[in-house]
């Protein structure tokens, strides 16, 4: 008699009659999840944009862009983000938006490092993109560094132009960028993990299912 009845195993778990079927079904998981953290950007946007914080606004409206890149361009709702990593995504931009100080100001060295990530992601998940593991890292804070480059023009320009007070002087520049530093390399470390885990899942599923 064989282990495995009506889709059940022997180890009291039910296995998927089809590896494509477990894939669409942990798709539409997944794009429920990040369409439901869309919606905390989405906030995030409004009260930035009520609250007249123009660097806020425009950094949110970019990540938001980021995120839902993929289904555009796929014309496919549930082509999402890893909804985990969106989740790294969205905590820094709520907590920035919920606490002020030092906490806020910390919060935005996570969120410029998790928009370089996401950036990262999407390059390895939907373009034919391939690095080494230790190359992965450097790239993810060379893109934070880049990041963090962007955002301290924009500001010297709405300083200039809008009358803003964002730059302060450059020994406060100098230190924010050690810092988002230090945030690039731990998004670069944690990217580097993700994908390893994601590996390793992806090849234990195969070996599943070729002992069938």
């Amino acid at each position: 008699m064989s282990d495995r009845a009506d889709g059940v195993d022997a180890a009291g778990g039910r296995e998927p009659d089809d590896a494509l079927e477990l894939l669409f079904r942990d798709g539409r998981t997944n794009a429920v999840l990040a369409w439901g953290l869309v919606a905390v950007l989405v906030v995030a946007f409004v009260e930035s944009a009520l609250d007249l914080d123009y660097q806020w606004t425009l950094f949110v409206a970019f990540v938001g862009g980021v995120v839902l890149l993929p289904s555009v361009a796929f014309r496919d709702w549930r082509v999402m983000l890893p909804w985990e990593l969106l989740v790294l995504a969205t905590l820094p931009i709520l907590v920035r938006g919920l606490f002020a100080g030092s906490v806020g100001t910390f919060a935005t060295y996570l969120a410029l490092a998790a928009l370089a990530l996401l950036v990262i992601v999407e390059l390895h998940m939907f373009t034919s993109l391939a690095v080494t593991h230790w190359f992965a890292v450097v790239l993810v804070v060379l893109t934070t560094l880049a990041a963090v480059a962007a955002w301290t023009i924009f500001r010297w320009h709405a300083d200039r132009y809008l009358g803003t007070t964002y730059l302060v002087d450059n020994e406060t520049l100098m230190i924010e960028w050690l810092y988002v530093t230090l945030a690039g390399v731990a998004a670069g470390v944690l990217f580097d993990g993700y994908f390893r885990r994601r590996d390793r899942l992806l090849w234990r599923a195969i070996r599943r299912m070729v002992r069938r």
